[in-house]
């Protein structure tokens, strides 16, 4: 039987988690889906990532009123992915944050991501309907180049961004008081990196400057919320030997010259033993494989994806 692409055949809904990580610092978890983080300041509430659709938002807002009826005056967005955007309608916040790359890339891309994402993720996109009735792009209100800080009564949160990893514009979000990181996708917990936008050279580093913070907890993008600095340091590790083991098979093939389809074989031979029981590592492997080919071959800026994109990608690996 051929494989399903991306997450076409992934219809089972996930279980949710809520976690609290710190003093008023809670991690909205779905085994392998999108993570969503709460910070409950003195008098408001910040929340970090969007998910996807309005209906999921709204699972989100449930959750954190069961901890606060604190009104909801911040989204901070670490990136453009539309999974991590769309729903952002729901919160009905004020301020809408992203770093100023990330709005640049809003512009640049964000259409065409937004329906490559809804054919590679049927099931995050079951609410398109309602999507279509609210903005097709999410937009910030407030943007940052390098760091800003945000107090929600006297509780301060510092938004940075630390470098290219994920994406081109990923921000984190640190909250001092508790000494916690809600990282984005730049730190995953057993579940694959998404590379497909990503910047290999440029990723270990990044994930250098956030384990300088000596963390005591990190919500992750996708995987288990992290508490403690073993589980810290774990994620820390095992996401760049991800990153890592992605690219090197990848580069050594299209630096001689092979094909795409040889370095997917090649990244399935170092990746499948340590990685193949990781959430969406299926999905996340051609784009990934495409994506360090691409860099291998001094292509800095990611080329944008596109639904055509995606299924040419996909026929060629198939063979």
């Amino acid at each position: 039987m051929a494989k399903a692409f991306a997450s076409k055949g992934d219809m089972t809904e996930k279980k949710t988690s809520f976690t609290e990580i710190g003093d008023g610092l809670y991690a909205f978890t779905a085994e392998g889906d999108p993570n969503t983080g709460v910070i409950i300041g003195d008098d408001s509430v910040m929340i970090i990532e969007a998910q996807a659709t309005p209906e999921l938002a709204n699972k989100v807002i449930e959750k954190v009123r069961s901890v606060t009826d604190k009104p909801i005056t911040h989204l901070s967005l670490t990136h453009y992915h539309a999974v991590r955007v769309l729903g952002a309608a729901a919160y009905n916040a004020p301020t809408i944050i992203m770093g100023e790359k990330a709005r640049s890339m809003v512009a640049e891309r964000g259409a065409e991501d937004r329906e490559s994402e809804f054919m590679r993720f049927p099931r995050l996109f079951a609410g398109y309907d309602d999507i279509a009735k609210v903005p097709p792009l999410t937009w910030p209100t407030t943007t940052f180049n390098d760091r800003m800080s945000v107090y929600l009564g006297k509780r301060r949160i510092d938004l940075m961004h630390l470098g290219r990893a994920h994406t081109a514009g990923d921000i984190v979000i640190y909250v001092p008081d508790a000494n916690t990181m809600f990282t984005g996708d730049i730190v995953e917990y057993h579940s694959a990196c998404y590379c497909g936008d990503g910047h290999f050279h440029d990723w270990p580093g990044t994930i250098n400057r956030i384990r300088n913070f000596g963390l005591d907890a990190i919500a992750p993008g996708r995987g288990d919320a992290l508490v403690g600095k073993d589980m810290v340091n774990a994620a820390l590790d095992s996401t760049t030997d991800f990153v890592r083991s992605t690219y090197l098979p990848a580069a050594r093939v299209a630096l001689k010259g092979g094909t795409l389809k040889q370095a997917w074989d090649a990244v399935r031979a170092e990746c499948d033993p340590k990685f193949a029981d990781y959430a969406i590592y299926e999905h996340c492997l051609p784009f990934n494989v495409a994506r360090a080919y691409d860099e291998a071959l001094d292509i800095d800026t990611p080329r944008i994806w596109t639904a055509a994109r995606d299924q040419d990608m996909w026929e060629q690996l198939q063979g």
